[in-house]
C-alpha cells in the first residue's frame, strides 16, 4: 500500500480526531517534494477537498474546515496528519489522503484507501 491512512473512528460532536497517512518509502523516496492532501467523501456526495500541505510547508484549507482542522507533515516519517477539532456531524465521511508529484501541475498522482470518521450529534 503506497499511502496508508489511519486514525478514524466514532467521535461525539465537539470532539477531536487525528488522522495519519504514512507513505511507503519505496514509492516516495523524495517524500518531502510531494504535495500532500486530504479529501473526504460523505454518503451520496462527491469527494471534496479538505486540506493540503505543500512541499515547503504552506497549507490550504476548504472553507468548511478552516479554523477547525490543521494539516501538518513529518517528512522524516513520511507522514501527513490531519488534526480535526470541533467536529460536527457534517464532517462524517470517509477521509482519504493523496500525493502529488512536484512535476504534476494539478490533481493528485497517488491515493490512499480511506478511513471512516463518524461524528455523532
Amino acid at each position: 500500500v503506497q499511502l496508508q491512512a489511519s486514525g478514524g473512528g466514532l467521535v461525539q460532536a465537539g470532539g477531536s480526531v487525528r488522522l495519519c497517512c504514512e507513505a511507503d518509502v519505496r514509492t516516495f523516496s523524495s517524500y518531502s517534494s510531494y504535495r500532500m492532501g486530504w479529501f473526504r467523501q460523505a454518503p451520496g456526495k462527491e469527494r471534496e477537498f479538505v486540506a493540503a500541505i505543500k512541499s515547503g510547508g504552506s497549507t490550504l484549507y476548504s472553507d468548511s474546515v478552516k479554523g477547525r482542522f490543521t494539516i501538518s507533515r513529518d517528512n522524516a516519517k513520511n507522514t501527513v496528519y490531519l488534526q480535526m477539532n470541533s467536529l460536527k456531524p457534517e464532517d462524517t465521511a470517509v477521509y482519504s489522503c493523496a500525493a502529488r508529484r512536484s512535476t504534476t501541475p494539478s490533481g493528485y498522482d497517488y491515493w490512499g484507501q480511506g478511513t471512516q470518521v463518524t461524528v455523532s450529534s
